[in-house]
């Protein structure tokens, strides 16, 4: 088996906020286009309006009612994609060394000539982040869109992945989570980011956000008008029509 290189500093990953994700899967669609015009083999679909399409995605949504102990049930949006795992079973199963971690940033890539389709980092993710590319016959994952964030024909602003970049709820950022004064260890240190699955010991680099209940928080307030306090009915609609002489 493949051994992991050496712990390295430098943690790139995504903080997803499951509190502000609205579920409407446009870093899912940002997420393939890019991904099929550009690194590595073109994500695959067949038969994409027949009666049983298939195709590879690197990153999915899956939408659940969650029932709090006290208070309303909330819809909870949880995407899920590669977490970059610090340990990650996936490198340490593959045969042919075609999934590896690099040490200068710790992303998790698949090596696609090198890949034979066994399947068996699949069996070994313990997130299902990994799919077979129907046509292609390799397995697929995100790469942290590795080929845009370095780019420097870019603007500096569209140097992240491109689920972030096209997020329009704000719910995901992207930075180094080995420093612990970059922005996205600020903010999971400041709303309690958590690992998911911290029970399989594979150490994720992704983080994320868990939701607030929703009667204590008001994102409308700002926008609202202030609660007319005043008289009702006909009094009400005296004062309000003499404020106006």
């Amino acid at each position: 088996m493949t051994a992991l290189p050496e712990a390295t500093t430098r943690k790139l990953g995504l903080v997803i906020d499951l509190d502000t994700c609205v579920g409407c899967h446009a870093c899912v669609t940002a997420c393939k286009g890019w991904n099929t015009e550009n690194h590595g083999a073109p994500l695959g679909d067949a038969d994409a309006y027949g009666a049983a399409p298939v195709g590879a995605f690197l990153n999915r949504i899956h939408s659940f009612e969650v029932q709090p102990d006290a208070g309303a049930a909330q819809t909870v949006h949880f995407p899920k994609s590669c977490l970059h795992c610090e340990d990650a079973p996936c490198v340490t199963v593959c045969p042919t060394g075609a999934s590896y971690k690099r040490v200068e940033d710790g992303i998790v890539l698949v090596n696609e000539t090198d890949c034979i389709g066994c399947g068996l980092c699949a069996w070994a993710c313990p997130y299902g982040a990994r799919e077979m590319d129907p046509l292609e016959g390799v397995m697929k994952k995100c790469t942290l869109c590795v080929d845009r964030i370095y780019n420097e024909e870019l603007p500096e602003v569209d140097r992240v992945p491109a689920c972030v970049r096209t997020c329009p709820a704000g719910a995901r950022h992207f930075g180094d989570l080995g420093d612990p004064d970059s922005d996205v260890s600020k903010l999971v240190e400041a709303r309690g980011g958590m690992d998911l699955m911290p029970e399989q010991g594979t150490k994720p680099v992704n983080k994320y956000l868990p939701p607030r209940a929703r009667d204590q928080i008001d994102v409308l307030a700002p926008f609202l008008e202030r609660v007319d306090e005043g008289p009702k009915g006909f009094l009400g609609w005296l004062d309000r029509a003499l404020e106006r002489l």
